[in-house]
């Protein structure tokens, strides 16, 4: 299959590009009709064979005839591209040209009022997320400073400033060295310590 799959890209769709290319180079305008006409029924084929290889894969050769029905768009002798592009391809697009131009302009329509709808809609769904962050991010912000107490923030600004006296930033430092005592311990020294 995957031998398959690049000898169909190869003689499907590079070949075709680059005498497409030269074609267009030479302005060529038969040469230029007859690489178009090819593209035509190949976007077709490609298309179709979208939905037939859900279905077909099963089929024995289906691939083989797939590369042999490419053989045959391409082939100088049988002229397959052209052959189906002026006997199905171009009266079933004359005849309907009307209708289909008219269903293009609708779906070009609504796909650009789809567009601002759901342009206007995802730019209300991004400003109320972002205002929900805020007022969130606000908030955790403030319960976080209320967490702190007030030795907290002292001990804070003490270890980080330089230009606090020594003996300060001594007790601090030995506050936070030494476990804290009970209250009913402390409050005893403290009050021989005062006599």
């Amino acid at each position: 299959i995957c031998c398959l799959f690049i000898s169909r890209l190869i003689f499907g769709t590079l070949y075709p590009a680059y005498y497409s290319y030269k074609a267009v180079k030479s302005k060529d305008i038969k040469e230029y009709v007859k690489w178009m006409m090819y593209w035509i029924i190949f976007a077709l084929f490609t298309t179709a064979e979208t939905f037939t290889d859900i279905f077909l894969c099963w089929f024995p050769f289906y691939y083989e005839l797939k590369i042999a029905f490419v053989a045959w768009l391409l082939s100088p002798y049988t002229k397959g591209s052209s052959l189906l592009y002026r006997k199905f391809v171009h009266p079933t697009l004359s005849s309907k040209e009307k209708e289909i131009d008219d269903c293009l302009v609708q779906a070009k329509d609504r796909s650009y009022d789809a567009l601002v709808h759901f342009g206007k809609r995802g730019l209300n769904v991004a400003a109320t997320a972002a205002v929900m962050a805020a007022s969130k991010g606000q908030g955790a912000l403030s319960e976080r400073l209320r967490s702190f107490s007030m030795q907290d923030l002292s001990t804070i600004r003490g270890d980080s400033s330089s230009t606090v006296p020594p003996s300060v930033t001594v007790r601090t430092s030995s506050k936070q060295s030494q476990p804290k005592p009970s209250r009913s311990a402390s409050e005893g020294t403290g009050s021989s310590g005062k006599c």
